[in-house]
């Protein structure tokens, strides 16, 4: 019987919505049944081998109804009741896996957050109390100095201009800090830049922040249960302006930096918050170690809706379809994902539980409806598609506890850990 299922073969039709030069010839083949993904992409390598003799090879994924192929045909088959008796019509696209690893950008304490939203640097935290902006791996262009204590957050908040970006950090210090710099190389680098702005407000440790689309506010989430909101403008005209000070430090005069406060606090957390994010300029969202994720009305500074999940959550973040999925992950090892838009809000719709340690951030790809990563304490960043239950890929750059994550320029995943590394994951085909 076991020589026969090895030899069972199936009638299979390769189809593909990549550009032409990835297309395989159209008629059916006959292919073993016992096939897995390693052998589907052996073979439409040859098809396309086949009619270009320059075709390098390309690892490729499969879909059969919509639904990524994790398992051998024949069991894919089975467990969805699909008729092997029929031509099948298996679609294929570029597998999501990481061809380079570029060499870690080391620095002097933990790597405790990473923002690679701007294609032109990565911006990182540290446990020294250190931003760095990074224009490549081991490139370091700018230093930003003042926090005394650990940086926990960093967010890039203008879109980069003809010269300048505004980007904000949050610290244990319990304050966060607004700063400016030019986007080109300066001449000695790495350029040591002061914050423009202090924000204080907060009396515990700021844990994230993030930016309002245009750029005219950020949001912090902090220890001390509550979220601020500021504004990240440098005039004096908006009211929030407490003192201009000129400091004596080492017996020399420092610059002058103003120090604002928050326009408004939100307040429903009954514990620690750990994680906001800002997708549209009327809507927050906010996850927290009171187990809840909430939906925050900017005007109005009502929680409009809250999700339980039973563990103490360290991230969260909105995209996929419609940008209105929510992922979060926390004080076990499985990411949840919720489409507030559907009834019943409270249970997830997908959970994935490749992970053998707490999450300690996710992402989505802002390009694709499908795709987001995870980053864990397990040392391990994971790729996902909502279109199988399965990891795509499993990165292993670091060597401890990885504290944060972030995609960068679409193809590349960004990570920091407590192995005091940023790690450049690159060549991602996502999209």
């Amino acid at each position: 019987m076991e020589g026969d299922a090895e030899e069972r073969q199936i009638q299979a039709r390769f189809v593909t919505k990549l550009k032409p030069q990835f297309k395989a010839p159209p008629p059916a083949i006959t292919i073993p049944a016992n096939l897995t993904r390693l052998g589907l992409s052996t073979i439409v390598n040859s098809l396309l081998k086949a009619g270009n003799p320059d075709w390098e090879n390309e690892p490729f994924d499969f879909l059969i109804d919509g639904e990524l192929v994790r398992m051998s045909l024949e069991q894919f088959l089975l467990a969805k009741g699909i008729s092997a008796e029929k031509i099948l019509e298996i679609e294929y696209i570029k597998a999501v896996v990481s061809r380079r690893q570029e060499e870690p950008s080391l620095h002097d304490d933990w790597v405790s957050a990473v923002d690679g939203s701007c294609p032109w640097f990565i911006l990182t935290g540290c446990y020294d109390g250190l931003g760095r902006v990074w224009k490549t791996a081991g490139l370091c262009t700018h230093i930003l100095e003042g926090h005394s204590d650990a940086i926990t957050s960093v967010s890039i908040i203008s879109p980069v201009g003809e010269d300048s970006v505004t980007v904000a950090t949050g610290s244990k210090d319990q304050t966060l800090r607004l700063w400016k710099f030019h986007t080109e190389e300066p001449e000695k680098s790495p350029a040591k830049i002061r914050a423009f702005k202090i924000l204080r407000g907060h009396n515990a440790s700021v844990q994230s922040v993030a930016a309002e689309t245009s750029g005219s506010m950020i949001c912090s989430g902090s220890w001390d249960c509550t979220i601020n909101l500021w504004r990240t403008n440098e005039s004096e005209t908006e009211g929030d302006l407490v003192s201009v000070k000129k400091r004596k430090v080492k017996n020399k005069a420092e610059e002058s930096q103003l120090e604002g406060e928050a326009m408004s606090t939100l307040v429903g957390h009954t514990q620690r918050v750990s994680s906001v994010v800002w997708p549209e300029r009327e809507t927050m969202y906010s996850a927290s170690w009171d187990h809840s994720i909430r939906h925050w009305d900017v005007e109005t500074g009502k929680d409009s809706m809250k999700i339980f999940c039973g563990k103490a959550l360290n991230c969260v973040h909105v995209g996929g379809e419609g940008s209105a999925l929510i992922a979060a992950g926390g004080s076990d090892p499985i990411l949840r994902i919720w489409d507030p838009r559907k009834p019943g809000t409270s249970a997830p719709i997908y959970q994935f539980s490749s992970h053998t340690s707490w999450i300690s951030g996710c992402k989505w790809h802002d390009k694709s409806w499908f795709h987001l990563l995870s980053a864990s304490y397990d040392g391990k960043v994971m790729l996902w598609d909502l279109r199988t239950a399965w990891p795509l890929s499993v990165i292993e750059s670091h060597e401890d506890k990885v504290l944060c994550a972030d995609w960068w320029k679409g193809d590349s995943v960004v990570s920091g850990g407590v192995d005091c590394k940023l790690c450049i994951s690159s060549d991602i085909g996502v999209v």
